[in-house]
């Protein structure tokens, strides 16, 4: 049980559902003095599509097909291969 207590709270729903439903910001009153509460829902949006963009962005990696990265590895284990044997040697 809470006494004496108020927080102002802004619920900002997902850019993203895949990833969570909504993001709650709890706000200072201090932050309220001399602010418009359309500022502030529009930076704790800025804040929630950042923390999207930042965290969960997917990595792309160039693909290259079996028989090319087969045939690489192939030719770098037979380069490797003859500069060893020539140190060897």
């Amino acid at each position: 049980m809470v006494k004496g207590v108020t927080k102002r709270v802004i619920v900002i729903k997902s850019p993203d559902k895949k990833l969570f439903d909504e993001a709650i910001f709890i706000v200072r009153e201090s932050a309220m003095a001399g602010v418009s509460s359309e500022d502030i829902i529009k930076q704790a949006r800025e804040v929630a599509n950042h923390y999207v963009r930042s965290h969960f962005t997917p990595r792309r990696f160039p693909r290259i097909s079996a028989p090319l990265a087969a045939g690489a590895g192939a030719f770098m284990t037979a380069l490797l291969g003859a500069i060893a044997w020539l140190f060897i040697r």
